[in-house]
């Protein structure tokens, strides 16, 4: 699930609705995992294989926005007032759902490409079912325990035990620190994870341009040894990344700019709207 949502719903649940609500998105997801992505990609390897580049492409390019747009966030430009709002329980829990939707079907997708093709169709359906649910328990089992970590900091705080209540003190001072490194982690992998599969599945449609580019470099660095060459195609790829998805930002926050702009003149020019308070 996207950080954002996170936050959102963090500062807006009371600390007795965190589980519950953390609970309610796992099932979600794991309703768009078994319901509507496996199927979907079952059908699309059997019927139509060759779109599934251009949806990795599609969902690396997401990827490579998102966390784009989180870089941008650092240096304080905001893209949306729509998370200053409140909104209520079900509408958080339906974002989270939503966008757990689109990360996991690029995870599936993953999956299955990198699958053998030689097996069958049970063989492909377990895997992806396994793949599927581990992530699900692993990802919502490690939120769970994050959404409720300052509460077991707290508790320690009000143990006899003056170790104990320092230790529960650090927990709970460290907290911010913890959740500022994910997000940090969670961007760069975004843009790793965006670019690479941009490069890789560009490759595999009708650009070889990025791609071969990223090998000459890495053959270039190969005498560094396997370290190096990983280094290197992970920064390349992250890099890659970051500037298709400021150029998508870009894009998008221009569209909106001029769409801002039309509705604001369409309202100076009904007449009597200067008047209006």
């Amino acid at each position: 699930m996207d950080k954002r949502y996170h936050q959102a719903l963090l500062a807006s649940l009371s600390p007795a609705r965190e589980i519950h609500v953390v609970w309610r998105i796992a099932l979600g997801s794991l309703f768009n995992k078994f319901v509507i992505i496996i199927p979907l990609a079952l059908l699309l390897s059997a019927f139509a294989p060759w779109v599934l580049p251009f949806l990795l492409v599609i969902g690396g390019t997401y990827l490579c926005f998102e966390g784009a747009e989180k870089v941008t966030e650092w240096f304080g430009v905001r893209h949306s007032t729509e998370e200053s709002e409140p909104r209520d329980e079900g509408k958080l829990i339906f974002g989270a759902i939503r966008t757990d939707l689109v990360l996991s079907t690029e995870i599936l997708l993953i999956a299955l490409a990198s699958l053998d093709p030689d097996f069958g169709v049970w063989m492909t359906l377990g895997a992806l079912v396994v793949i599927g649910f581990g992530m699900t328990v692993l990802v919502y089992g490690v939120v769970a325990l994050l959404v409720k970590i300052d509460d077991v900091g707290l508790a320690l705080m009000k143990n006899p035990v003056r170790r104990m209540r320092r230790t529960g003190a650090h927990i709970v001072r460290s907290m911010p620190a913890v959740f500022r490194v994910i997000g940090i982690i969670g961007t760069l992998a975004m843009l790793w994870v965006g670019g690479h599969l941009v490069i890789a599945n560009l490759a595999d449609t009708f650009w070889h341009g990025p791609y071969y580019v990223l090998h000459a470099v890495t053959d270039a660095v190969e005498a560094g040894g396997p370290v190096a060459v990983w280094v290197t195609d992970t920064a390349l790829s992250a890099v890659f990344g970051l500037i298709l998805g400021l150029l998508i930002v870009a894009i998008i926050s221009g569209i909106a700019r001029l769409l801002r702009n039309k509705s604001e003149q369409s309202v100076r020019e009904v007449p009597g709207a200067d008047n209006l308070p």
